[in-house]
């Protein structure tokens, strides 16, 4: 997999094609050690091309992109070291959906000129589209049947493996391998027509002309290009963190091991520093090969060995054989990978429903990173999130009450159906603030450690058995250090979750990143305590439900009756806390899951950031 990213990631970077190469060996040697980072990601390649059309001239396209891989690796080296990877939660869901959409159509539009083979289709988004469409009668009918063959026969493979692959081993791995056997077949069908007719300028179609006779020895990217490329980096650097910093969030639920944001920022900025003295691009953690080893069930870092043989042997021994790969099919690869990145319009309605903040912010990170630069785009979003909270603050509505009892009258009539204590196997969590992108992954954090804490877990597939584990023991050793300071000395005597219960009675906003973390809060949960554990809400506000309604959760009132209710598919709201506690449960409170039948939810934010196929 490692092999045919490398080349078509390379493309979307305008460097030539060996350097994609050259910057995936290293990483993946390093991830044996650090478990991170392991190659180049199509969203740092775009980035990466963007700034090298600004900067012509001032170097060669691959001086410039080690530049700027170094500088990305020294401002993550920063923000990790000094612990600031909480800055990234400035950036919201909504925001991402828009930038990530953007720089997908963006690839797609750069790749088109290839697959089609057209010349000469270069310019902004606005000329491109307009060249694409005049120069369709000078497109190459070799290239194009290339190309949409490339794309079928991808596209078949893909949709082989997602109806039939969980049945059949055989199946499941020629799809993960798709990019693999295209590069294979068109490759074989490039040499054979081409090969025959002597030079290039007589091939029926381009073919990636891959030149290299081994790695480069290193360099250090000079002073002045570093300066040069400073500013542009930090657009890159914050798309790439948050891309990579997701993906690493997603799995770690999946797999039931925990990612260290700061810890792997700074990974990820030892992996580019070292990288850029190898004449390569940036690079970070990408969807697809986080997907593939996942499925395959790779449980030490030691993978990246392998990897790093596999794509040195490509640098020193396939040099010939790479050299007739069909432009027209890379072009493919890269558009059947980046194709899931953008977000379905139905998305973009969802924001809209849930917030009308969200959806601009989200229209202003797409239409202004697609028409005008990806930098311009995330700064004016995430510029606009930051005005709207605090204009929220300026013109904050004072509320009425019409009960015109004291508060502690009124709160002595609400205490009388509270327990004397509340039960062993319940916690209460209060919101003193409102929850929105800033604090929604703290706040969704600080919950799940409090439940791990306080409570032991149900076993499960998520648990596993300890052969069964993954390499990473940061998990455990986090829990056991919570459990220190808590005075806990005996996990085995702590009692299961019953009932998680949310008061939100102090919160008076809430936007799409909160729902969406709160979503994930709950699956987490479950996945720990077992598929009977309770989430209530207490305390909601009208407003508070609505806008969860409208992200897509179904709230029902406390002592609805009526048949037919999914437990587990809806969550009960309650007048206050002490209702919540008390309510009778409505099935068993801590329920043993079903072994390897329950798998573990994905990360929702990996599934919401990067939907990338698995190349």
């Amino acid at each position: 997999m490692m092999v045919p990213q490398a080349l078509s990631y390379a493309r979307i970077a305008t460097v030539p094609v060996q350097y994609g190469l050259m910057s995936s060996w290293l990483p993946s040697a390093l991830y044996a050690l650090m478990g991170t980072t392991k190659g180049p990601t199509s969203l740092i390649s775009m980035l990466t091309a963007e700034a090298i059309a600004e900067l012509q001239g001032e170097a060669t396209p691959s001086q410039i992109a080690s530049a700027i891989a170094m500088m990305i690796g020294i401002y993550g080296l920063i923000v990790g070291l000094l612990k600031l990877g909480f800055l990234l939660e400035f950036i919201s869901l909504p925001i991402l959906s828009g930038f990530i959409s953007a720089v997908a159509i963006t690839i797609i539009l750069n790749q088109l000129d290839s697959l089609l083979g057209e010349p000469n289709v270069s310019g902004d988004t606005t000329a491109q589209i307009q060249k694409i469409f005049q120069r369709l009668p000078q497109a190459n009918g070799y290239a194009c049947a290339v190309g949409f063959s490339s794309i079928l026969l991808l596209a078949v493979l893909d949709q082989a493996g997602k109806r039939w692959g969980k049945r059949n081993k055989a199946i499941w791995f020629v799809s993960i391998t798709r990019a693999f056997i295209a590069l294979v077949v068109f490759t074989g069908i490039g040499y054979a027509v081409n090969k025959p007719r002597g030079s290039p300028d007589q091939f029926l179609f381009e073919v990636a002309e891959v030149e290299t006779e081994g790695q480069e020895p290193p360099s250090v990217p000079t002073i002045g290009l570093l300066s040069k490329v400073a500013s542009q980096s930090i657009a890159i650097f914050i798309g790439s963190a948050v891309e990579h910093t997701a993906i690493a969030r997603g799995f770690g639920n999946r797999n039931n091991y925990v990612a260290d944001q700061s810890q792997e920022l700074t990974f990820y900025g030892v992996a580019n520093i070292a990288n850029s003295f190898f004449h390569a691009m940036g690079v970070g953690g990408a969807m697809s090969r986080t997907a593939v080893n996942s499925a395959c069930h790779v449980k030490s870092p030691l993978s990246g060995l392998a990897t790093a043989a596999v794509v040195l042997v490509s640098i020193f021994k396939l040099a010939g054989t790479l050299f007739w790969i069909p432009k027209a099919t890379l072009a493919a690869i890269v558009i059947t990978a980046v194709a899931p990145l953008i977000s379905p319009p139905s998305v973009f309605y969802r924001y809209w429903k849930t917030s009308l903040a969200d959806f601009v912010s989200s229209m202003i990170a797409l239409w202004v990173s697609l028409f005008v630069s990806t930098g311009i785009g995330i700064a004016s979003s995430v510029g606009f999130n930051i005005l709207y909270v605090l204009l929220r603050q300026v013109f904050a509505v004072v509320s009425t009450t019409p009960d015109p009892r004291s508060e502690l009258a009124v709160a002595l009539d609400e205490a009388r159906n509270i327990p004397s204590c509340t039960p062993v196997d319940s916690r209460i969590f209060q919101f003193t603030d409102s929850v929105f992108f800033p604090n929604a992954y703290r706040m969704k954090t600080s919950i799940v450690e409090e439940v791990k804490t306080r409570h032991a877990p149900v076993f499960n597939s998520a648990e596993g058995l300890e052969a069964e584990r993954n390499w990473s023991v940061t998990r455990e050793k986090r829990l056991a250090k919570l459990r220190g300071r808590a005075g806990i000395s005996d996990p085995a005597a702590l009692p299961p979750i019953g009932l998680v219960v949310l008061d939100f009675h102090k919160v008076n906003h809430i936007d799409t990143t909160a729902c969406t973390h709160l979503k994930m809060m709950t699956s987490e949960i479950r996945a720990y305590g077992g598929s009977g554990v309770q989430v209530r809400f207490a305390g909601m506000s009208g407003y508070v439900q609505q806008r969860f309604e409208r992200a897509g959760w179904c709230i029902v009132r406390g002592d609805d009756t009526r048949g037919g209710v999914d437990e587990e598919q809806v969550v009960r709201s309650y007048r206050n806390a002490a209702d919540a506690v008390s309510a009778p449960r409505l099935h068993g409170s801590s329920t043993q899951s079903d072994g390897d039948d329950e798998e573990p939810k994905r990360d929702l934010l990996a599934q919401h950031v990067v939907q990338e196929e698995q190349v």
